[in-house]
């Protein structure tokens, strides 16, 4: 692990990596603290900047940018009561009443504060834990890749709130647009209909950007509130966050132990993340402080706590086994396959100096992270008051110019607009977009592992039922679907029986 730091040392050591992170921060504490955007939004729109990039200052840039945008989102929780992002939704549960007490600039500090540390401490866990996951899955052959990418797949179903069967759907689509274009075996075309536009498949960037950055500017256009102008009082926080936040000392490290627990689980995300910790937290709180609900410092601190170390909790399965767990680490994944590396356990064993600049990049993100916070913070605000018939063009301006840089085709952002107009239709009925990028992600890999498995077996697909690995990891596949495809009532009726048979 050290030895992977230590190569990574010269690749992070440069201008461009640096002036990444740096930028990346502030993107992303802006795309944070705007609400409807998010670091996911942040993410894609910087997406096509990273093809100009070296692998680990583009990796730098939007691993900053989800981690900043990860804390960015308590801002306006905090000063508006609208959390910029849905991570940002426990905090505003004592972080307003903070506000509305004459303590926002206290409130934003714990937050910040609070962000960056237990971002450091997820990361120092994502560095030992992701080495070691990835060393346990060198000895996998095609069929235990097969098994990890249906692992991954199923994760759809944890991602979908709403409707596994929905999620399932759209993962099922997902999967069928990474089919178009030329099959990675024989080279025929597939799903081209004739059309040389599609013979090279549809490119992830125009895909991601349509889905997510179009579909979010149609809904603001609908919302309506164009002039509409918050009305904001300026902030200003001073390092003395560093000695409240550390007063919540166990708080501080009991929050991030549950961020990066759910964090390294598929689809729990911080949100889950977040709301656990502040639950745990009101139960035990310090003495001195204010009642949960109505100003807590404790449960600002447990909220960004858990929802920062989510972050490098996120990052073990993506960087060790290809799995994401949110629409966010699956564009990260993707970001990873376009600029040249293969992520899994051979990206640490033949791209080891790019690994170690992105950990290190990782760790210093989170401590640029307090240092951007604590002096941009009253620009940060200032965001706040920015008028949505500004905002919406320019997050359309940038969606065209983004997705046309990277091939300079026309044909992209013909196919920006028609995904921008499916993502429409899925989100106005329910269904999930993040299954979408997690089928074009792992779809080839599965096809590609399973196809493999074929050809190097005499038995077929029942090869794949001789591996120990491969048929565990199926079986706990199975159990995750059908637990997923049980009704909600069941599901509660079986834990409830569990829990009076334990008693």
């Amino acid at each position: 692990m050290f030895d992977i730091l230590l190569s990574g040392l010269d690749s992070f050591q440069s201008w461009q990596v640096i002036g990444g992170v740096l930028f990346g921060t502030v993107v992303g504490m802006i795309v944070g603290v705007l609400p409807g955007l998010g670091p996911l939004i942040g993410i894609i729109l910087m997406l096509p900047l990273t093809f100009h990039m070296e692998p680990v200052a583009g990796m730098g840039l939007l691993i900053s940018i989800f981690v900043a945008g990860s804390c960015g989102g308590a801002i306006s929780a905090i000063v508006l009561r609208i959390p910029g992002t849905p991570l940002a939704a426990a905090t505003l549960l004592d972080g307003y009443p903070m506000a509305r007490n004459g303590r926002a600039a206290d409130a934003i500090g714990l937050a910040i504060a609070a962000s960056s540390i237990s971002g450091v401490l997820g990361g120092i866990v994502m560095i030992f834990g992701a080495p070691l996951l990835a060393s346990v899955a060198t000895n996998f052959g095609p069929p235990e890749y097969f098994a990890l990418a249906i692992t991954g797949l199923l994760s759809i179903s944890v991602v979908s709130d709403e409707s596994t069967v929905k999620g399932l759907m759209t993962g099922a689509l997902g999967v069928l647009l990474a089919m178009i274009g030329s099959d990675p075996l024989s080279n025929a075309a597939r799903f081209t209909f004739g059309t040389n536009a599609l013979s090279g498949g549809i490119h992830i960037v125009a895909i991601i950007v349509g889905l997510f950055a179009l579909s979010e500017a149609a809904f603001q256009i609908i919302e309506g509130g164009y002039r509409k102008k918050p009305d904001v009082q300026p902030v200003r926080i001073s390092l003395r966050s560093i000695k409240m936040t550390l007063r919540h000392w166990r708080n501080l490290l009991r929050s991030s132990a549950i961020g990066v627990f759910f964090g390294a689980l598929p689809g729990a995300s911080g949100i889950i993340a977040s709301f656990t910790a502040y639950a745990i937290a009101r139960g035990r709180p310090l003495a001195g402080d204010a009642e949960f609900g109505k100003g807590a410092e404790g449960g600002v601190v447990a909220t960004e706590s858990a929802n920062n170390a989510a972050c490098g909790g996120a990052m073990i399965p993506t960087l060790a086994l290809a799995i994401p767990g949110d629409a966010a680490t699956a564009v990260l994944l993707g970001a990873l396959l376009l600029l040249g590396l293969v992520p899994g356990p051979q990206m640490f064993a033949l791209s080891g100096d790019a690994v170690g600049g992105i950990f290190l990049a990782f760790l210093v993100s989170n401590v640029v992270l307090f240092f951007v916070g604590i002096l941009m913070t009253p620009l940060f605000v200032a965001v706040l008051k920015l008028r949505k018939q500004y905002l919406v063009p320019t997050v359309l301006l940038l969606s065209i110019v983004g997705v046309y840089s990277v091939q300079s085709r026309v044909d992209d952002l013909w196919a920006m607009l028609v995904f921008g107009m499916l993502g429409f239709g899925l989100r106005r009925y329910g269904y999930p977009l993040a299954p979408i990028v997690i089928g074009l992600i792992l779809g080839p890999i599965a096809e590609g592992s399973f196809r493999r498995t074929l050809l190097f077996s005499d038995d077929g697909a029942w090869f794949i039922l001789e591996r120990p690995i491969a048929t565990t990891i199926l079986a706990i596949d199975l159990i995750v679907l059908i637990f997923a495809l049980t009704p909600k009532k069941t599901r509660q009726q079986i834990f409830g029986w569990m829990m009076s048979r334990s008693s």
